[in-house]
């Protein structure tokens, strides 16, 4: 009988695949959950179920340190954003891949499962990483047998699956954000319900009293909150439950996935909007004019490469060397107000500032006006020209 490695979060669509790999496959199965971040309960919780669906032997995989400086740290470097939102999801596959292929190669397994749908982006996620590092052949049972989740919860009672909740909601969550999507959420009209959030208090909720943090940053980077410093992986679960108490990170959106679907995506990302706010703050200060608008390019190129799951290609390196060398300016304190999801920059400051107070001000006379004429009389003169021939 065949190996497989089956990557298991112990929700719905995986634990279905546990009995579909052994009745429709023939295969014998090993179950890994990879953990990089998920809240206790969600890392204990897939090997509770391999044991309560049969006895299989199960890995979990401990990554988070790794997710947090080799993974988020570069994004920060980049302020990746895929269409107005902080990738989460997008940026924890491929490491989820890595170490699911590391697995399967100790356990000599021929193949490797997930169970991804075949609508969703995370099936090119994870079988580009797989398949640039292996040669397992990869099974999709969902997928393959081409299953709706009111299917998949049918065959589990049928085979004593314990199904997860009574919720048909998908949701996936690591230490940089948290997606939820599915049943009601799928119509664009309904409101997300109070109770599909975990992350972060409604504004309603949030502490009347706004709170003011500083954040450190070194080469691009956040090293510490009101002085503390810390490392990657505390940090950033430190501004998650600092942003979250004051209802900041929620977002609602409709997205456009990588087959040419429009879903509509909810999201909790409270951590990431406090970190890229203060490190977007701290470029302006430190980044060039001509600096600022070519790292929009590289942000949008980067951020596209990470949700269209090529974190394998050259190009993603390429531009991780590129922003290091940027980002060296890149240190030194913001400070932020956060306040009933509202957050604001409200402070600043960097050894390797490029905002000179003393010339900018109105009171100086080091930059002599007078200089400005010519330069300002010849200012947009092929606008003045198209003008004066087209708009009389």
């Amino acid at each position: 009988m065949d190996k497989v490695v089956l990557a298991f979060s112990g929700g719905l669509d995986t634990s279905v695949c546990i009995k579909l790999l052994e009745e429709k496959y023939n295969m014998e199965v090993v179950t890994a959950c990879v953990d990089v971040g998920q809240p206790r309960e969600e890392i204990e919780r897939p090997a509770a179920v391999a044991m309560d669906i049969g006895n299989y032997k199960h890995h979990t995989i401990d990554a988070r340190e790794e997710f947090a400086s080799d993974f988020i740290f570069p994004a920060i470097k980049a302020n990746a954003l895929y269409e107005g939102y902080p990738l989460s999801t997008a940026l924890a596959r491929p490491l989820i891949a890595m170490k699911i292929v590391e697995l399967a190669h100790a356990e000599g397994a021929d193949a490797i499962a997930h169970g991804c749908t075949g609508k969703g982006n995370d099936q090119f996620r994870f079988e580009a990483i797989i398949r640039s590092l292996s040669d397992c052949k990869i099974i999709a049972p969902i997928r393959d047998l081409n299953l709706t989740r009111t299917e998949e919860m049918d065959y589990a009672r049928s085979c004593g699956i314990p199904l997860p909740s009574d919720k048909l909601y998908s949701i996936d969550e690591n230490l940089w954000g948290r997606a939820i999507e599915g049943d009601i959420l799928e119509d664009p009209m309904v409101e997300p319900p109070e109770d599909a959030f975990s992350w972060t208090r409604s504004s309603a909720d949030a502490p009347e009293k706004s709170q003011t943090i500083e954040m450190e940053f070194q080469n691009g980077v956040p090293i510490a909150i009101n002085g503390d410093k810390l490392n990657p992986l505390d940090l950033v679960g430190k501004c998650n439950d600092l942003a979250g108490m004051h209802g900041i990170g929620r977002v609602d959106i409709i997205e456009d996935r990588i087959i040419g679907l429009k879903s509509r995506e909810i999201y909790e990302t409270p951590g990431a909007f406090l970190i890229l706010a203060a490190h977007k703050a701290l470029e302006q200060m430190t980044l060039t004019r001509n600096e600022l608008k070519f790292a929009e390019i590289v942000s949008n190129t980067y951020s596209e490469l990470i949700y269209d799951g090529m974190w394998h290609e050259p190009l993603r390196e390429d531009l991780d060397h590129l922003l290091s060398h940027m980002q060296q300016r890149v240190s030194g304190i913001v400070r932020l107000k956060l306040h009933k999801g509202s957050l604001r920059v409200v402070g600043r400051k960097s050894p390797n500032s490029l905002y000179n107070q003393e010339t900018v001000s109105f009171e100086d006379k080091t930059l002599d006006q007078r200089e400005m004429t010519g330069m300002v009389k010849n200012y947009a003169m092929q606008a003045a020209i198209y003008q004066k021939l087209f708009k009389k």
